[in-house]
């Protein structure tokens, strides 16, 4: 007899570094049930086809696969949002991004844009903490654009919209006072590009040219048309780039630049304030 707690036990995923979590959260999705389920009712046997759909999602994450793409999902700040292969699966620290930017810049109306909105992750994190807030995201990529505004649905944001643009392309006079982007950051022969869950992502939202600040300088570049006196241009990065980052914006003319650190303790974001 298979019960809960067998199929948990024999659930073999050597390469994973969350094999337990991986299982729990794959089980509990093939049960249509919450984590809390597995431990309040282990002795419970699964039907055949949950069985076999558990047993089709652990050959999946075998192959390397990230949980997030097989279950479609994926929580962010205190949001539940939709992932698909096409967008970067949403990180924990990216949420410094969004602690960042509430902290800095006022409660009261403003607008807000997030340059690379992948899944609308930091847009509607901040449009749901900021109801006076409007938020703008843009993709370059159609599918993104569309699953961004699916996630504004579900969540009910009237405050947030999502619109097609590479970078800054199709916001041709538009002003901000604040920009926020978590862009690719990867330099094309970075090691990391084989290995884990990134092997599954998407090229476009990972790499950036030779030393992975190509995207990073163009943004910096072009960010002062677009935001009024005094706002603020807010950039996710690479663990060691924060130097370069930092050099760039004060090569620009952006003032009040500092880096702020990640879970991990590395300096993962990089501001800077336009003058007034």
């Amino acid at each position: 007899m298979a019960t809960i707690q067998l199929l948990l036990d024999s659930a073999d995923l050597p390469d994973s570094p969350t094999a337990q979590l991986d299982a729990e959260l794959l089980l509990a999705a093939s049960l249509g049930k919450p984590r809390s389920y597995l431990r309040t009712w282990p002795e419970r046997e699964p039907s055949a086809e949950q069985q076999a759909a558990f047993s089709a999602m652990l050959e999946r994450r075998r192959q390397g696969e990230p949980v997030a793409y097989i279950l479609g999902q994926q929580g962010f700040w205190s949001l539940d949002l939709e992932v698909a292969p096409h967008t970067l699966i949403p990180r924990p620290d990216t949420e410094l991004l969004v602690e960042t930017a509430l902290h800095v810049l006022p409660a009261t109306p403003l607008r807000a844009l997030d340059l690379g909105t992948g899944t609308g992750a930091i847009a509607l994190a901040l449009a749901s903490e900021r109801p006076g807030w409007r938020v703008t995201g843009v993709d370059r990529i159609d599918e993104a654009v569309a699953l961004a505004e699916r996630n504004r649905q579900r969540l009910g944001l009237s405050n947030a919209e999502f619109r097609r643009s590479s970078w800054f392309a199709a916001l041709a006079g538009e002003r901000y006072q604040l920009i926020v982007s978590n862009p690719p950051y990867i330099a094309a022969n970075d090691h990391h590009l084989a290995e884990g869950d990134v092997r599954f992502e998407p090229a476009s939202a990972l790499v950036a040219g030779v030393d992975g600040l190509d995207d990073i300088r163009l943004i910096i570049g072009q960010a002062p048309q677009h935001l009024d006196a005094g706002g603020w241009l807010l950039l996710e990065h690479g663990y060691d780039q924060a130097t370069a980052v930092h050099a760039l914006l004060s090569a620009a003319g952006f003032t009040l630049v500092e880096s702020r650190r990640d879970l991990g303790g590395h300096e993962r974001i990089t501001l800077g304030q336009w003058p007034a």
